[in-house]
């Protein structure tokens, strides 16, 4: 029998955080969402009446009967590393977890009423102590926010899709779902890599953890900074068609792109949010009730306009340009689509009758570089 509660201490000294809301590390795009929902009057209600017709029974007999269940007895260490996470982010009920066979190093929480984690093989056999710690910590992460809810719908949801896909536009409607689902749930991941860190406090096992996903058990080949470069690099690269493929490329995944997500653990890493929570100032669950739709609304419209603002891709200078009122819209587009120079055809002449400038930093005189073919990319699990 798995023991429920979490009657233990860290392995090693590290903060706790009695009392913490979700708030505290959600993502702005994720929390709003989330505020929202649990702010409309009825909706567990009707979403549990809704979520009955889920096979959620049959998904915990299937772990349960072919699954290796986390306990005292069984896989110990990761057991302590469960106990230790759901001690330090203060979740009172500890959530069953299962080690299911599969060399796809993924890890994930589901469930309707309760929450339940799988770990697979792969990833087990793949990350250290501290870096399986952070994934753990990742996923109870999940667990705190309510995000197992709304992962089971989307497994359901794709899986029925591809029931459905036969029948003339008989997916279209639940693939608009899915899609909108998978746009929130790649929020939620950057959410719960928060967590991770909340619970594991070492940024370097959280980026050799991200960098295993994506490159394999190779540490002595690969390095986090330049590891985060790419993601630099993927960031402000190509041009307009670059920024595009990318849109297309991210969409049919559940999670963003490993670099991506390293880099947006470690610039939250070093802001003053993270640093207030780690000195014990933070949202508590108590106050959860009295959370603003609105504010949270107003933060997350405020993380988007600093994102297009402070943005390197071409897409997003491009609309913050657009945005700012600089230069026309149908001369920047057929110049970035083009790859032309704004000062061969006049079009780049500086806005108030200055020359075309080669340091302007809002004109389109600069080189962009061709995309390179494109490859397919897999999902990262984690």
């Amino acid at each position: 029998m798995t023991d429920n509660s979490h009657e233990s201490v860290p392995s090693r000294q590290r903060r706790r955080f009695p009392g913490i809301s979700s708030r505290a590390y959600e993502h702005p795009a994720d929390r709003s969402a989330l505020v929202a929902l649990r702010k409309l009057s009825g909706f567990d209600t009707v979403f549990k009446a809704l979520s009955g017709l889920l096979p959620e029974r049959s998904l915990r007999l299937l772990f349960l009967s072919d699954s290796v269940r986390v306990s005292d007895a069984q896989f110990t260490h990761l057991n302590d590393m469960l106990r230790d996470a759901c001690y330090i982010l203060d979740l009172e009920k500890v959530p069953p977890m299962y080690v299911n066979q599969d060399p796809q190093p993924n890890a994930m929480c589901i469930g309707l009423d309760e929450p339940i984690i799988v770990v697979t093989t792969g990833l087990v056999e793949l990350l250290d102590e501290e870096e399986m710690r952070a994934v753990v910590g990742h996923e109870v992460g999940h667990a705190l926010s309510g995000h197992a809810v709304y992962r089971t719908i989307l497994l359901f949801l794709t899986g029925l899709a591809l029931k459905v896909a036969w029948i003339p536009l008989g997916n279209v409607a639940i693939m608009a779902i899915v899609t909108a689902l998978r746009e929130w749930f790649r929020k939620s991941e950057l959410s719960a890599d928060r967590a991770g860190l909340l619970v594991g406090q070492d940024q370097q096992a959280s980026m050799r953890g991200l960098m295993k996903i994506a490159g394999g058990n190779h540490l002595h080949e690969m390095n986090v900074d330049a590891f985060l470069a790419q993601a630099d690099e993927y960031e402000k690269g190509g041009d307009l068609r670059d920024s595009v493929l990318k849109i297309l490329n991210v969409l049919p995944r559940s999670h963003p792109f490993t670099t991506v997500r390293a880099a947006e653990l470690k610039k939250w890493s070093e802001t003053r949010e993270y640093q207030r929570i780690m000195d014990g100032h933070y949202p508590k669950r108590e106050e959860d009730k009295d959370t603003s739709v609105t504010d949270s609304f107003r933060e997350s419209a405020s993380h988007y306009a600093d994102t297009v603002r402070t943005s390197k891709d071409p897409l997003m200078k491009l609309v913050g340009d657009i945005a700012g009122g600089a230069g026309d819209l149908g001369g920047k587009l057929r110049d970035k689509f083009t790859g032309a120079s704004g000062g061969s055809n006049g079009s780049g002449a500086a806005g108030k009758g200055g020359a075309p400038s080669s340091d302007s930093t809002e004109g389109s005189g600069g080189t962009w570089r061709r995309p390179d073919p494109e490859e397919g990319s897999e999902p990262a699990g984690g």
